[in-house]
């Protein structure tokens, strides 16, 4: 019978090995500990909004508010003639009410706004083709033409100053000149005819 190194209580026992660890687990190991711990207190929550708390004080920064154009008074006084002569190519087509609006120290996208009526759908286009043609000889076109295509409104829109042309109970509609109640008015040579009296206050129809 032959003898082999292990000893008889030896027999049937597997020898247990020690787990290694990992260059990995080693370094969370090293990681999770009590420094780590401390720093994980120290660091300040992500704030979560809760429903009925105070408002905090600190004030948003206003809106930029739009800054008026940049124009010199020889350049402002040469738009204001131009619109001046707007207007006046709109009388003679016989517009009604001519309003001329200086908005140079209100508005950023133009200096003057000319607001004039009709009294029908066919003079709103013959005033505007006027308009477009007394600009035209002065070498001045304008840069967009809008409207509602059934005589009722258009816009000339000649960048530094806008004309519309209000078919008459349109224009008492929009009321356009409310929104420009604080800016000055240029003052006009407007003829008896072209004023509006009360008994022209009601006629036509939207």
């Amino acid at each position: 019978m032959k003898k082999t190194g292990r000893s008889p209580g030896a027999k049937g026992k597997e020898t247990k090995r020690r787990p290694t660890r990992s260059a990995g687990s080693a370094r969370s190991a090293r990681s999770d500990g009590p420094a780590a711990r401390n720093v994980a207190k120290t660091a300040k929550p992500e704030r979560i909004p809760v429903r009925g708390a105070r408002k905090t004080k600190v004030k948003a920064r206003p809106a930029a508010e739009a800054q008026p154009r940049a124009r010199g008074a020889a350049d402002l006084a040469e738009t204001r003639e131009l619109a001046i002569a707007a207007m006046d190519a709109a009388l003679d087509k016989r517009a009604l009410a001519p309003v001329l609006i200086d908005v140079s120290s209100m508005g950023s996208y133009t200096d003057f706004i000319g607001v004039v009526s009709g009294r029908s759908d066919r003079q709103v286009d013959a005033i505007a083709e006027g308009v477009s043609l007394a600009m035209k000889a002065r070498g001045i076109y304008p840069l967009g033409r809008e409207g509602s295509g059934t005589g009722r409104w258009t816009l000339l829109d000649f960048g530094a100053f806008v004309v519309h042309v209000f078919y008459h109970p349109v224009r008492e509609f929009y009321d356009l000149e409310s929104l420009w109640i604080e800016a000055p008015r240029v003052t006009l040579d407007v003829p008896p005819e072209a004023k509006l009296g009360q008994a022209d206050a009601l006629y036509g129809a939207l």
